[in-house]
């Protein structure tokens, strides 16, 4: 069981990343933005590709769930706080850490 303060900790640990308000959530960046966290702590939006967020939402389904719009076609996905483990949120922040980084600093 995670919160939003383990999200938080986890996501500032990544290589460049800062925080700032994004509407009424608090958005994790590097060049883009990659996760962003409610107000309430208890759901994060993670930038995965649409493959990605299909398998998460295979792989675990009572975590992860597709944003239900057009951002959620993109492959924006929500994650519930309370049912996601550390390793899970670990995973899906790496993941969508690696696409937030411009292509100029992947090839450094």
């Amino acid at each position: 069981m995670a919160d939003g303060a383990d999200l938080r900790r986890m996501a500032l640990a990544l290589p460049g990343t800062t925080e700032a308000p994004h509407f009424d959530r608090a958005a994790f960046r590097v060049d883009r933005i990659f996760v962003t966290l409610d107000a309430a702590g208890q759901t994060a939006n993670f930038k995965f590709t649409p493959d990605e967020q299909e398998f998460k939402c295979q792989l675990a389904p009572d975590v992860f769930t597709p944003v239900d719009n057009a951002w959620g076609r993109q492959g924006w996905t929500t994650a519930r706080l309370a049912a996601a483990t550390q390793d899970d949120l670990q995973a899906a922040l790496e993941m969508a850490h690696a696409h937030a980084i411009s292509k100029v600093k992947r090839k450094r």
